[in-house]
């Protein structure tokens, strides 16, 4: 069941976003060649942490870290540990933190030293994918607008969308309804959206094809092909106007 936030849920929520977002910015900083996976783990740990909240990601459905760290050809959930980042890596960064009842969950992927040129244009059209998506997260539209859009920017780019994992709801679960995919499913569900709805609208693209692999770890999710994949995400408020991003990158704790 969809779930609509009153303004004080709201509140609560834009708090725990502001928390999400500057741990974002904090590993995404840290992504420099010789540092390891672990140890951005351990930052943005210590860092959500100290602002009052807790990581979403540590413990949930026994995933063992406090944010999911996935290079190069890794899609999503990739586990820290000893992996030394390199020059010319991509590394992607999700993380969550729950502070007050409410989540904040949000993506993106940075760049280790200089990289190609066809990884950034990846970075940067899965970053912009997002934006488009977002001109649809508005009162009165429905959620396959948002996933139509994503879609044709990202195929018309040359990429690829993944399909077995999806946006979401997000609140007091960091995973409630409605689903929110990325491209466009027949005959699937056209939920409206409404003021007070709040989503995480995630691109996860591939340089390649879509066809994914799950690492023998249970949580790692790679290309099948060996391509490159980038990722990028925001928990998004619905408004009777502009949508709100309650991860916005430019936002940090008081």
């Amino acid at each position: 069941m969809i779930t609509l936030k009153s303004a004080h849920e709201i509140e609560l929520m834009r708090r725990a976003g502001k928390i999400t977002a500057a741990a974002r910015a904090l590993a995404g900083e840290m992504v420099t060649p010789g540092v390891t996976t672990q140890e951005i783990d351990h930052a943005v740990y210590q860092f959500i942490r100290s602002q009052g909240a807790v990581p979403s990601f540590l413990n949930y459905q026994g995933y063992p870290a406090s944010v999911c760290v996935s290079v190069n050809d890794e899609i999503i959930h990739g586990i820290p540990g000893k992996r030394v980042l390199q020059e010319g890596d991509i590394v992607s960064i999700d993380v969550g933190a729950y502070i007050d009842g409410f989540h904040g969950d949000c993506a993106a992927t940075f760049a280790c030293g200089r990289i190609s040129q066809e990884a950034k244009r990846l970075i940067d059209v899965t970053r912009q994918s997002f934006f488009e998506g977002l001109k649809y997260a508005r009162e009165g539209y429905r959620v396959p607008d948002i996933s139509r859009a994503v879609q044709e920017y990202v195929e018309k780019n040359g990429f690829s969308v993944v399909r077995e994992y999806v946006g979401h709801g997000v609140g007091r679960k960091m995973h409630e309804a409605p689903e929110v995919p990325n491209y466009v499913m027949e005959h699937s569900p056209r939920p409206r959206l409404l003021r007070g709805m709040t989503i995480a609208v995630e691109p996860m693209v591939n340089a390649g094809g879509t066809a994914i692999k799950v690492m023998p770890d249970g949580w790692t999710v790679k290309t099948a092909d060996g391509s490159l994949s980038a990722h990028y995400e925001n928990t998004i408020l619905i408004t009777d106007g502009e949508p709100e991003l309650l991860t916005d990158p430019s936002g940090l704790p008081e």
